[in-house]
């Protein structure tokens, strides 16, 4: 299904989005991904919406990705005796590891990884960092602090630790059975949270196996020290800046998202831009000024995608909230200035022949009148090359493989046709013009660039840049072979 844009929408499904007519008119309203989130829903909840996606691939016959997001370790106090209790400013409370019930004193922290690391002076959020605590001295099995920010704290609360490096298993035991589980349905993406290192991404692609593509979210401050690292890891990311503006400051989240969305850029790897995109839209129809003007930046710093969570997933209007992030995406990339700030940070990539072709590719469609790139891709990495480039032109992605078309539905601009496996440069030109035909991005007098690699069906052949008619007539009489 061919888009008016180039930036994906991932859309999160859930209570609000349960069914296939209302997946299905989020698909058409411009949804390109659709997001699995693990923490919520049976694997039978999970099951049936895998099923209902895939229908409507075939219904409609459009590539849709699946990305399953696994919930991650989470970190909570234990519970209360009277299930809450009022922390004031300047108080102390104590952390520890007694399985009593809480009071106004201490609570039970049940996990021993966060005293290994402890120190004093450092801080702990609770509860989206609505409480503050300030360790004042702690051991093996304790932590006494001094409350820096009050407010209620109630039974299993979440805890942040921004100031150190925990020793947590990459995946829990959770995490590992909906990994199977998801693989074994046939995902496309899986998306990791609270990566830490890139350690933690090598056990899920272990246990993945080539069976989805890996995707790490960026929502920790060992996890930006460590950025450089884990994106060459990674398969994509994603700037979850929700508790990323937890456990940093909210001021230092719009310069970490413009640095993380330009460096995914250069490595050719998709990024999302994640969380409270369009958060009133939960329960209104229109959305903030600032709303939208948050979705536009991110458009503008060159992101592949932009998500909805609760939005899509639980709120009163996820096909309106949907059809927002498409006209404000259409907006933002018809303004000249969008044009102007992809192309002056734009890099030139010294690396591979691969590397050389798609860049000539772009070039030559951005000097001439070409209307379409067409490149030919086994595993989807000439497709991502092409995508760095940001072309002016539409890019047409041609894959044997049902798999590498769907997981590129997260990158930028990239529009997916299948095709059979070839044999010949001139089958492959051919089957380009036709889709460009077909899809209506160029008509019989027109030209476009396909790019391919021989030997053919093999990866990591891109060797060949041709300008070629949109006419078959015109391709049997003048391409050789």
């Amino acid at each position: 299904m061919r888009r008016l844009r180039n930036t994906k929408i991932v859309a999160t499904l859930g209570p609000a989005s349960n069914d296939y007519d209302t997946i299905r008119a989020l698909h058409e309203a411009g949804a390109d991904v659709f997001r699995l989130n693990m923490s919520h829903g049976s694997h039978d909840e999970i099951r049936e919406r895998h099923r209902i996606i895939r229908q409507i691939e075939r219904d409609l016959d459009s590539a849709i990705a699946i990305l399953a997001d696994l919930q991650g370790p989470k970190l909570r106090v234990g519970v209360f005796q009277n299930g809450s209790e009022e922390l004031q400013e300047g108080q102390s409370f104590r952390l520890d590891l007694d399985e009593a019930e809480g009071d106004a004193t201490r609570v039970t922290l049940p996990h021993q990884e966060i005293f290994d690391v402890l120190e004093p002076g450092q801080t702990l959020l609770v509860n989206d960092g609505k409480i503050r605590l300030k360790i004042r001295d702690c051991g093996k099995d304790f932590a006494d602090c001094e409350v820096t920010t009050g407010g209620t704290i109630s039974n299993r609360k979440g805890v942040n630790v921004p100031d150190a490096v925990l020793n947590l298993a990459a995946l829990s035991e959770k995490d590992r059975e909906d990994l199977e589980f998801v693989c074994q349905l046939g995902v496309d993406w899986l998306a990791l949270s609270f990566v830490q290192r890139p350690e933690d991404v090598a056990e899920a692609r272990r246990l993945a196996d080539g069976r989805a593509a890996i995707l790490s979210k960026i929502e920790k401050p060992a996890a930006v020290k460590a950025f450089d690292a884990i994106l060459e890891a990674s398969d994509g990311i994603m700037v979850a800046r929700g508790d990323l503006g937890v456990e940093l400051p909210v001021h230092s989240v719009p310069p970490i998202q413009k640095s993380l969305v330009r460096k995914c850029r250069n490595a050719a790897k998709p990024v999302i831009v994640a969380t409270q995109m369009l958060e009133s839209m939960i329960e209104s129809p229109m959305p903030t000024r600032a709303e939208v003007s948050d979705v536009a930046a991110a458009i503008y710093e060159g992101t592949d995608a932009v998500m909805l969570s609760a939005e899509s997933a639980a709120g009163s209007y996820p096909v309106e909230a949907v059809m927002t992030m498409d006209s404000v995406a259409q907006s933002v990339e018809g303004d000249p200035l969008y044009r102007e700030i992809i192309e002056a940070s734009r890099k030139t990539v010294k690396g591979t022949v691969a590397d050389g072709i798609v860049a000539a590719a772009r070039e030559i469609a951005e000097t001439t009148d070409i209307k379409v790139i067409c490149c030919f891709t086994e595993s989807g990495t000439t497709a991502l090359r092409v995508a760095r480039e940001r072309p002016r032109v539409p890019i047409i992605a041609m894959t044997s493989k049902r798999g590498t078309a769907r997981r590129l539905c997260l990158s930028w601009g990239t529009n997916c046709v299948m095709t059979g496996e070839l044999e010949r440069f001139k089958q492959a030109v051919v089957n380009a013009a036709r889709a460009a035909r077909v899809g209506g991005f160029a008509t019989e007098k027109d030209q476009i660039v396909v790019t391919a690699g021989v030997p053919f069906n093999q990866e990591g052949t891109t060797n060949i840049l041709r300008v070629a008619p949109c006419e078959e007539r015109l391709i049997y009489a003048t391409d050789p072979g």
